[in-house]
């Protein structure tokens, strides 16, 4: 149960690293038309209209990656009179996906749409 709990831990520690600071890059937008993060990131995932007169543009992105696990055991083998401790040193490789969602809101201005602000990404997307 300890390795497993251990695992969980790196691959989450793995996506954190691997994503760059995502409230960052979403307050580059602010003030920009609507394009510019389109121009990024491509079409959002949805797009819907807000009860106060905004429109919220959310995108759906996923990270991979991988995370290495080592363990080492040692073991004493041998037979009569010839005994030795033997180490063995596994790695294996856990794959990580995490998958976010970022939302930028707009407010109209001509034919285009101005991002205003974002929504905070959860913890683990950030």
């Amino acid at each position: 149960m300890i390795y497993r709990e251990t695992t969980q831990a790196l691959a989450l520690g793995a996506v954190l690293t691997l994503s760059a600071c995502a409230s960052q890059v979403m307050e580059g937008y602010v003030g920009k038309s609507i394009t510019e993060p389109m121009l990024d990131y491509g079409q959002p995932a949805a797009v819907f209209d807000l009860p106060d007169g905004r429109r919220a543009f959310q995108w759906s992105i996923s990270s991979w990656g991988s995370v290495p696990i080592v363990s080492t055991d040692t073991r004493t083998s041998g037979g009569v009179g010839d005994w030795a401790d033997v180490t063995r040193t596994r790695t294996i490789s856990i794959p990580v996906e995490e998958t976010c969602l970022y939302t930028l809101y707009g407010v109209p201005r001509g034919n285009d749409w101005i991002v205003t602000g974002y929504r905070q990404p959860s913890l683990d997307c950030e």
